[in-house]
């Protein structure tokens, strides 16, 4: 049982050193920005992030503010 534990522990903290090379040895390293709305591929197709679509959506007047302005 033990000998499992173990072995599990180091397994995970082998992948955490393999994941994190780059930032833990590379002098200004970091991780990879994968936020859609930083990725300038996304913004030529015009896709962006749910949440900035969300908030977008929620500033927007509501149908009924339109009509009753008009």
């Amino acid at each position: 049982m033990l000998n499992t534990i173990l072995f599990t522990a180091l397994i995970i903290a082998a992948a955490v050193v393999l994941l994190g090379i780059k930032v833990f040895f590379v002098k200004g390293g970091k991780f990879p920005d994968t936020h859609i709305g930083h990725n300038a591929e996304m913004r030529k197709r015009g896709i962006s992030c749910a949440s900035a679509t969300d908030a977008e959506e929620r500033n927007r007047k509501s149908l009924a503010d339109y009509l009753s302005n008009e």
